[in-house]
C-alpha cells in the first residue's frame, strides 16, 4: 500500500495516487490529516467519518490499545467486530504517552496535522501537556476538538461519562420513563454516535473557517450539552414559553401505543399520519365508523386514541398486503427488519450498505457502507482496520524519525515503571 507523502507541518498530507480505489473525482477531504487521539466509540466514529471522506487519519493508541478492539472478537482474532468498521481508513500508531519519547512522538505527529480529536478528560490533557494551548503554539493552524461528558468549565468536567450517563443526564431516560413507566436506556449508543456526528461537522466547520481566517481554533463538544439540545428539538413543548405553557414532550412520540403493529405474518410500521390516511385505513379494514370523532383539525391531539384503534385491525392482513395498500394510498409504511437478516435484504445489499470484503488479518467481514453519496466521489475502504500499532514505524519515519528514534518512541512501561523488555 502506497504511503502518503511527508506533509508540511499544519497543512495535512497530499493523498498519493494509488492509496484509494479509482473514483470519478477526489474524495472531499483528501489532503487533510486528522489525529485520532480518542477511544471507545464517539471520537473514533467521528474520525471514521472523516477518514471515509478522504482524510489521512492517524489513530494513536496506548500500549494496550483501545478497549473497543476486543468487542465481539472471535477467539482467534485480535480485532473485534466493532473495531473493524470504526477504525477503517485509519493508520494505527502505538505510543505510550506517559513516556517522554512517546509523548514527543505524539507532539511531532500533531504538529503535522490539520485537526486533532480527543475524548480525554480535561485533567488528563493538562497532565500530559496536550491542551489546546500546549499544541497551538507549535501548530497555530490546528483545529483541536475535545469531547468529554460535560463542559470543561463546569464542576462535572472530569466526571466519567459513558453513553448511559449521558442518556440519563440529558433527559433521554426520562422520555423512556414517560412512555414505559421505567427509566430504560435506549438500546443503542445514541449519545456516543450523535456526539460523534456532531464532532465531525464541528471540525469540518472549523476547518472551513480556517480557510477564511488562516488560524485554527479550539472546539469543545460536551456530550451532555449536545444530547440535551438534541433531545429538546421536538420535546421542549410547552416549556418553550416563559412562563411555561405546559409540560415537555412531543405527543406523537410519547403515547404508549407508539409502536410497530403486528401483522398476520410479522410486524410493520403502519403510520396513518393524517386524517385522510386514517380514513383510508379504516375503510380498508372494513370499519369506517372508527374514524367518527376525528376531524382534520383534532387529529393530532387525538393521536393516542388513534393508536389504540389501529392495533386490533392490523393482524388481519399480511405484511405484503399492508405494503401494497399503504403504497397505493401513500401511507407511511415499512416492515420491521430483523437485523440478523439485514445482509440478505435487497435494499441494503443493493445500496452496498453491507458488502463483504477481505481483511488481511480477520478474513471476510461485512463493511458498513457510507450512507452519504457524492456525485463526484465514491466510498471505499482504502485501509482496513489496522492491528494495534501496525503503522507506527512507517508513520514516524514519514515525519523524519530515525530507526533509533522510532525504537525509543515505541517503548512502553509497565505500571511499576519498567519498560516491557524488563529493564
Amino acid at each position: 500500500m502506497t504511503e502518503p507523502t511527508t506533509p508540511t507541518p499544519g497543512t495535512g498530507t497530499g493523498a498519493t495516487p494509488g492509496t484509494a480505489a479509482a473514483t470519478s473525482g477526489a474524495r472531499p477531504l483528501e489532503g487533510l490529516r486528522v489525529i485520532d487521539l480518542a477511544s471507545v466509540i464517539m471520537g473514533p466514529y467521528a474520525c471514521q467519518i472523516l477518514g471515509d471522506l478522504g482524510a489521512d487519519v492517524i489513530k494513536i493508541e496506548s500500549p494496550t490499545g483501545d478497549v473497543m478492539r476486543h468487542v465481539h472478537k472471535r477467539d482467534a482474532d485480535t480485532i473485534g467486530a466493532l473495531a473493524l468498521n470504526i477504525n477503517r481508513n485509519k493508520r494505527g500508531v502505538r505510543l505510550d504517552l506517559k513516556r517522554p519519547e512517546g509523548r514527543r512522538a505524539a507532539l511531532d505527529l500533531i504538529a503535522t496535522a490539520d485537526a486533532l480529536i480527543t475524548n480525554m478528560r480535561p485533567r488528563a490533557l493538562r497532565k500530559l501537556g496536550l491542551t489546546y494551548e500546549d499544541l497551538a503554539a507549535d501548530n497555530p493552524r490546528l483545529v483541536y476538538c475535545n469531547a468529554q461528558g460535560f463542559r470543561s468549565d463546569s464542576p462535572a468536567a472530569d466526571y466519567a461519562a459513558y453513553d448511559e450517563v449521558i442518556q440519563a443526564s440529558s433527559g433521554m431516560v426520562d422520555l423512556m420513563r414517560r412512555v414505559t413507566g421505567k427509566p430504560y436506556y435506549i438500546p443503542t449508543t445514541m449519545a456516543d454516535k450523535v456526539c460523534g456526528l456532531t464532532i465531525a461537522y464541528a471540525v469540518l466547520a472549523a476547518l472551513l473557517g480556517r480557510e477564511r481566517t488562516g488560524g485554527g481554533q479550539h472546539v469543545e463538544v460536551p456530550m451532555a450539552d449536545t444530547m440535551f439540545a438534541f433531545t429538546l428539538v421536538e420535546h421542549i413543548g410547552g416549556q418553550a414559553y416563559e412562563p411555561p405553557a405546559g409540560p415537555v414532550g412531543f405527543p406523537r412520540s410519547l403515547e404508549p401505543g407508539h409502536a410497530a403493529f403486528r401483522t398476520k405474518d410479522g410486524y410493520a410500521c403502519i403510520l396513518p399520519y393524517n386524517y385522510r390516511d386514517a380514513e383510508a385505513f379504516f375503510a380498508f379494514v372494513g370499519h369506517p365508523e372508527e374514524i367518527e370523532g376525528f376531524t382534520p383539525e383534532n387529529f393530532q391531539s387525538k393521536i393516542g386514541e388513534l393508536y389504540e384503534l389501529l392495533a386490533p385491525h392490523t393482524d388481519g392482513h399480511t405484511t405484503a398486503e399492508w405494503e401494497a395498500f399503504c403504497s397505493q394510498h401513500s401511507i407511511p409504511f415499512a416492515p420491521v427488519m430483523n437485523l440478523d437478516h439485514a445482509g440478505e435484504h435487497p435494499y441494503w445489499s443493493g445500496g452496498h450498505m453491507l458488502d463483504v470484503q477481505q481483511h488481511p488479518h480477520v478474513g471476510a467481514y461485512r463493511v458498513i457502507g457510507e450512507p452519504v453519496r457524492f456525485s463526484d466521489s465514491s466510498f471505499a475502504v482504502r485501509r482496513p482496520c489496522p492491528e494495534l500499532g501496525e503503522d507506527t514505524e512507517s508513520v514516524l519515519t514519514e515525519i523524519g524519525y530515525t530507526p533509533e528514534q522510532v525504537n525509543a518512541a515505541t517503548q512502553d512501561t509497565d505500571d511499576d515503571g519498567r519498560d516491557r523488555k524488563g529493564r
